[in-house]
């Protein structure tokens, strides 16, 4: 009889542990009341999610209704807290699963960057041909402050601890005197997350939240991402051997955080100015410890081994040239660390004196020379690790260590234009001009090497202030670097003028410079941002105008003939729904690439995700795969944003899982794309011509509740804790773009967000069932192609595996609670019921098309992992709604009950694993 293994075993006892230690807190600082409260209402709620038991459900209702302050609060807490246990046991097992594949010498794990190579060499490419797909990758993750990261700091910062403490009970070589030390630990830490304030108390400022992003680059990237690229250097060389591999640093990470000025004041030129400095500041710090760290490695002694002598002139030169003799090393035939006495002090003078570095690639020059000098004295399949990854960092953080887009309203842009050029004469009422006059004048004006701007006092502080911006931008290439700033990204683009405007600002800054002779330098690219569904389906007529410009051609080639373009995928899935949404987002990168190569010109396609299904989420090598094929050898950029930056970035093996399926998705995927054979089958015509009849059904579905319902807004500001989010203090930006209750002006995060707390999920998948079931019933047929589009098609497997995975995080008896908070009960039904029935319809569909019995069953550790969460989310939600009815209802509430509610929503984000 075969023996089954329960692979989650280990992941359940730490789970019960975590639990264990927990009531220990419980009734250690709340007594045995709090403990056999919370243990009332644990049991009931389990009770109820495995049989439907009305009394006892009541029964539940009534007990948390009856919950009283301080206890309410405790019983709050202690589910909240549960949560944050759970997730660190899951990403801990995730840490378990890895290791127990890297020791199976049997069992490659899928998305490893071993099972990527092994794909690459069953395509029967030449050497050649995979060099050239490995010189052409490209992929940036872009860290962003979106306000989606209800954990605080000092929260993660316990996780991250319990986190190493479960991992040391996992060697098996701990004694028992250690195993009782790590639960006594773990006690402790459990204890400190009880008594900590899950809350903050002010909003962040822009720079604390730039100081949260340094954070991940300082705890676990600046380790992580050279490993990725030396483990994908071993694998081929193990695998394809006889070939001398080049793998470049083909994963950069960029940021938002302090360039980010769409609708947020905060961000000003002083705080984009501060945030290079700290950037600058950490990157320096960090190759400070890794320079001294070589130092004590590399002790080698001309007295043992030969050294080149040029080496030696040059090294001497240059200890005379920048250090006094107390700077000296004192060993004289300790040569390398003499040059690296040398490197330290030139870095530590970087940016403070002119003995420093000018760029970074005079570090990496230096680094080289030793290497290459050290490296001499080894057998040929020999290499020093260690100065080779201090070598990749250089080049991939250099002294700026995050690329910082900068980001702004096109409507800005065109008011600081209309004035600037009424001032100098050029156009007197800009803004009143058609598109094809604004084009002619901006033309004109890019075409005039000649200066338009006045001296500063003659415009409004608002003009002032975008051609500040500039300036920042001119001034910071000047001081940390061209890579610290290199893209200018245009919020709400609706045409191609836009774009020029943004051009006409660099041109009287500096930054984009016409010479006489007609040639043109630029020190920064101008993207559009393509939000909303009709932005989607212009942007191919808005840049099909610009690349048959002259005038944009100089910009282009300037830049290396590659245009980026900025896909948005929280207000399209906000104005269209999600299905509709990701198809048209789908058609644009198809439709803008195939013109593009027209032109001969290279895009690279920034995906605006969220962390959040509602918003684009999910992991990035489904991300990557969802893509159109032939689009990825261009370079990929996608967002990284709030709480997905803890849940990746925290633990050094889960950055390293996370970069390592991003990778091995990119690099299968773009070598598939250069296997002409398989070009050919990327997907068919037919499965096309399907997703636009469901995208324009779901569409039209979607519209008629959210836009043509009059009642649907008013659903959505009562039925959801929307007005309550603001008090909670997790961004430094404001909820809406406006201070505007219309719809339009809410911003896509808090939309999400609300509806996840309420549990319908609905931004994630409303209106799909309608588009998929309508295509379905057209035709016999039309089952079955849907079925081989979700075995085949990897954008169809993924857009279908994301709406179970909302589906099944959605619920819509806890849901129904919500209607209590409904001020006409009328409406409350009609609309309930309306997204009722859409849910069992998609549910039925999805089923269909899946093959499978129950939602995400092919993904037993998803399904498992939501099953465990769902009963201790019920609780959280029922006092929610309790809570959120008696804070309406107080005209001057007390301030526990609105911490009280507050902790609710920290709670169930917590146990839902993301926010908006």
């Amino acid at each position: 009889m075969t023996k089954t293994i329960d692979k989650n075993a280990s992941l359940r006892n730490d789970v019960n542990m975590l639990g264990n230690i927990l009531g220990e807190v419980l009734i250690s600082h709340g007594g045995k009341e709090l403990f056999d409260q919370v243990e009332s209402i644990r049991e009931k709620t389990k009770s109820i999610r495995s049989a439907f038991d009305k009394d006892t459900y009541d029964t539940l209702k009534r007990e948390i209704s009856n919950l009283k302050p301080p206890l309410r609060q405790q019983v709050i807490r202690a589910f909240s807290i549960y949560f944050h246990l759970i997730n660190i046991a899951e990403q801990n097992h995730r840490i378990r699963r890895k290791r127990q594949y890297l020791l199976d010498e049997k069992a490659s794990q899928s998305f490893s960057i071993e099972k990527a190579v092994t794909k690459v060499k069953e395509g029967n490419l030449t050497n050649d041909t995979i060099q050239g797909v490995l010189n052409n990758l490209s992929i940036e993750l872009i860290m962003t402050a979106h306000p989606t990261e209800a954990t605080k700091r000092t929260v993660l910062e316990i996780q991250k601890r319990i986190s190493a403490h479960l991992r040391n009970l996992d060697n098996p070589m701990t004694t028992q005197r250690e195993r009782t030390d790590i639960e006594e630990s773990l006690f402790n830490e459990v204890t400190a997350l009880w008594h900590t304030n899950e809350l903050r108390q002010r909003k962040p400022g822009v720079l604390d939240e730039v100081k949260n992003g340094l954070y991940y680059f300082d705890q676990t990237l600046f380790e992580t991402l050279p490993d990725i690229f030396q483990e994908l250097e071993t694998q081929l060389q193990e695998q394809i051997p006889g070939e001398n591999w080049q793998v470049p640093n083909f994963i950069r990470f960029g940021s938002w955080i302090g360039g980010d000025r769409d609708g947020n004041p905060n961000v000003t030129p002083e705080i984009t100015w501060k945030t290079l400095e700290m950037q600058r500041d950490l990157i320096l710090k960090k190759y400070d410890a890794s320079i001294v760290e070589l130092m004590k490695r590399f002790s080698q002694s001309s007295e043992r081994i030969s050294i080149n002598q040029q080496f030696i002139d040059r090294m001497e030169e240059e200890e005379n040239r920048y250090l006094n003799n107390k700077e000296k090393w004192p060993i004289k035939s300790e040569v390398y660390r003499r040059k690296f006495a040398v490197i330290l002090k030139r870095l530590r003078e970087t940016g403070k004196a002119s003995q420093g570095y000018d760029d970074a690639e005079e570090l990496v020059n230096d680094l080289k020379e030793i290497r290459e000098s050290a490296e001499a004295h080894l057998p040929k399949t020999k290499k020093l690790k260690a100065i080779r990854k201090v070598i990749r960092q250089v080049e991939l953080f250099g002294f700026h260590l995050a690329t910082l887009d900068i980001r702004n309203h096109s409507g800005e842009h065109e008011t600081a234009i209309h004035e600037i050029l009424s001032a100098a004469h050029v156009a007197d009422d800009y803004a009143a001009l058609s598109e094809e006059d604004r084009l002619k004048v901006l033309c004109d004006v890019l075409n005039d090497p000649r200066p338009l701007l006045l001296f500063d006092g003659g415009y409004s502080k608002e003009t002032q202030n975008i051609l500040k911006v500039f300036r920042t931008i001119k001034k910071a290439h000047e001081e940390f670097g061209k890579r610290a700033i290199e893209v200018y990204l245009i919020s709400m683009t609706q045409s191609s003028s836009d774009l020029l405007e943004v051009l006409v600002l660099a041109k009287e800054t500096g930054i984009y410079r016409l010479y006489p002779d007609g040639t043109v330098e630029s020190d920064l690219d101008v993207a559009p941002l393509l939000e909303t569904i009709d932005d989607l389906i212009a942007g191919p007529k808005i840049m099909k105008t610009l690349f048959e410009m002259g005038v944009y051609h100089k910009q282009l080639k300037a830049r290396g003939e590659q245009q980026e373009i900025m896909l948005g995928y929280s207000d399209g899935s906000k104005d269209g729904g999600t299905l509709s949404a990701n198809w048209k987002l789908f058609k644009a990168q198809e439709e803008i690439h195939n013109m593009a190569r027209e032109y001969d010109i290279r895009l690279k396609f920034f995906h605006g995700r969220g962390g959040s299904l509602g918003r684009g989420g999910g992991s990035l090598n489904t991300s990557i795969r969802s893509q159109p094929t032939e689009t990825l050898g261009d370079g990929v950029k996608i967002t990284e944003q709030g709480e997905v930056l803890s849940s990746r970035y925290l633990l050094e093996d889960i950055a390293y899982r996370n970069l390592e399926q991003a990778a091995s998705a990119l690099v299968t995927g773009c070598a598939m794309a250069a296997n002409t054979s398989e070009q050919m089958e990327l997907r068919k015509k037919e499965w096309e011509t399907a997703m636009e009849s469901i995208s324009q059904k779901s569409l039209k579905k979607y519209q008629s509740l959210v836009f043509g319902d009059p009642d649907f807004l008013s659903f959505f500001n009562q039925a959801t804790p929307l007005t309550e989010l603001g008090a909670l203090n997790i961004g430094s930006r404001p909820m809406s773009r406006k201070n505007s209750q219309q719809f339009e002006d809410l911003r896509a995060i808090p939309w999400v967000f609300a509806w996840t707390q309420s549990r319908y999920m609905l931004p994630a998948w409303y209106a799909a069932g309608t588009g998929l079931q309508s295509f379905i019933e057209e035709d016999d047929r039309h089952l079955e192609i849907l079925q081989t589009m979700y075995k085949e098609w990897p954008f169809f497997q993924s857009t279908i595996n994301n709406l179970q995975m909302a589906l099944m995080k959605a619920d819509m008896k806890t849901a129904e609670e919500y209607l209590e908070l409904v001020e006409d009960p009328d409406v409350a039904n009609r609309i309930y019921g309306d997204i009722m029935d859409e849910y069992k319809r998609t549910q039925e569909t999805l089923l269909q098309i899946s093959g499978n019995e129950e939602l995400l069953s092919h993904s037993p550790n998803i399904q498992e992992s939501v099953h465990l969460r769902n009963p201790y989310v019920d609780p959280l939600n029922f006092l929610q709604v309790d809570l959120i009815h008696q804070l309406r209802e107080t005209e001057n509430p007390p301030e526990d009950l609105v911490t009280e509610v507050l902790l609710t929503i920290n709670g169930v984000a917590a146990g839902l694993v993301n926010t908006g």
